[in-house]
């Protein structure tokens, strides 16, 4: 099989979708004071009373190590808190406190219009067959095939 042309490679096309969509929300985690990364760590905590950390760091595919650094600037602000597990002093769960949730009722509004124009943008059967394939990819991680030796040329 042919190599696929740059401009048209997976990588590329995915980089450039990001590039047309990030921004639109940057503008509003900037608004707010917030990062990327801690915009999908409140995200989570919306959806959750509390995490345990190691789950919080594979949901939000931030490396553990980072996720300190994110969880203390939220903390700073008062946004979330950290709570040690009573029965394993090893586990340590997170959770948004009345501040971040607050900041959730606030901010989530400008986000759904954005997702909304976004949406609006393809038709809705359009929308799905990306959600669709992008879960697919995102599936293949776990598929990845043993490396095969190059063939000679």
């Amino acid at each position: 099989m042919a190599t696929q042309e740059f401009n048209r490679s997976l990588p590329m096309m995915l980089y450039r979708a990001l590039d047309a969509v990030m921004p639109r929300f940057r503008r509003i985690f900037n608004e707010f004071g917030l990062t990327e990364q801690q915009w999908r760590v409140l995200r989570v905590l919306w959806e959750h009373d509390d995490i345990a950390f190691r789950d919080l760091s594979e949901t939000t595919l931030i490396p553990a190590p980072s996720l300190v650094g994110v969880v203390d600037r939220l903390s700073k602000q008062g946004l979330v808190a950290r709570k040690r597990s009573e029965t394993d002093r090893r586990n340590v769960f997170v959770h948004a406190t009345d501040k971040g949730r607050e900041l959730h009722r606030v901010v989530r509004p400008r986000v759904d219009d954005t997702y909304a124009e976004l949406r609006g943008s393809v038709d809705a059967e359009e929308w799905r067959q990306l959600m669709r394939g992008l879960e697919r990819i995102a599936s293949l991680e776990q598929e990845v095939p043993e490396q095969r030796p190059a063939a000679n040329q």
